[in-house]
């Protein structure tokens, strides 16, 4: 095949005007997302330059990734990572996207216990432990998982990263039964099961529900995680937990009920009551 100069501009106007048609408000900057994402270049390279010599591979795949997100599919899916504090992880339906929400339990968390020992609950794409294996000063970050093909994901991403996390398979706690942590952080599932048919389309039909259902109320997954963590905190240790900002004094009542102390409900970058941090006083 010949090679072809192909005009960058003209193929962002075109997936522009599609995105638009499909209901995608940002449509312009979303193409660019798309363009930058595929070819690994910052959004800003990819303005100032007008063309693209090759054999429209790229081209291609540009339209092929335009298509599967009119489809609804996240962008983060379509272009295959996410940034989440200072790493950039590999992202797809393994897991849930990491979200700029979760990123304050990270702050929380070097705030309260910067070092010993730290785990993750519900890793996921293991956004938590491997930003916590980052930046904070702990012997050794643990990471765990119910999901095999989440803790796939996981592990990937702690090559790409080149960080030194332990990933477990098991049902929250159960694979550290009998060890002690300092710091324990977690995104649990939190949204009740009769509101997930209300949810946007492109988490509805894209995420794995797993990480998503929180139980009837809501409540079941935190509940299990504010009792089980309390089985491996050890003396002194913080838990710092993701909320449904709709259910947080629901969900620091039920922490205090379960002899957690020094509980305190944060608030997000958006102003919503997103975190809590509670105490283990002694074991």
């Amino acid at each position: 095949m010949a090679d072809v100069v192909v005009s960058i501009q003209d193929e962002l106007a075109a997936a522009a005007t599609q995105l638009r048609s499909a209901g995608i408000t940002a449509a312009r900057r979303e193409a660019l997302l798309l363009w930058s994402g595929l070819v690994g270049s910052a959004p800003g390279d990819v303005l100032v330059r007008d063309s693209l010599t090759g054999r429209g591979a790229i081209v291609a795949r540009f339209r092929e990734a335009v298509a599967r997100r009119m489809a609804g599919e996240p962008i983060q899916y379509v272009v295959g990572v996410t940034g989440f504090r200072r790493l950039l992880l590999a992202t797809d339906r393994r897991a849930l996207i990491p979200r700029p929400e979760t990123e304050g339990i990270v702050d929380l968390a070097l705030r309260l216990a910067p070092s010993g020992r730290a785990l993750d609950l519900g890793t996921g794409t293991g956004c938590l432990a491997l930003a916590l294996a980052d930046e904070g000063a702990w012997r050794d970050v643990t990471a765990i998982d119910a999901s095999a093909d989440a803790l796939s994901l996981a592990r990937e991403n702690g090559v790409r990263c080149s960080l030194d996390v332990r990933f477990l398979l098991g049902d929250w706690v159960e694979p550290v039964r009998g060890q002690r942590f300092d710091v324990i952080v977690s995104n649990p599932p939190y949204i009740a099961t009769g509101e997930l048919a209300a949810l946007d389309r492109s988490v509805a039909e894209w995420e794995p529900m797993l990480a998503l259902d929180g139980g009837p109320d809501g409540l079941d997954v935190p509940r299990r995680v504010l009792v089980e963590a309390r089985e491996v905190a050890a003396s002194g240790a913080f838990l710092v937990m993701e909320l449904d900002a709709s259910r947080a004094a629901d969900t620091a009542e039920l922490a205090r009920a379960l002899g957690w102390s020094n509980v305190i409900v944060h608030d997000d970058l958006f102003g919503r009551p997103r975190y809590l941090a509670a105490r283990q006083e002694t074991v």
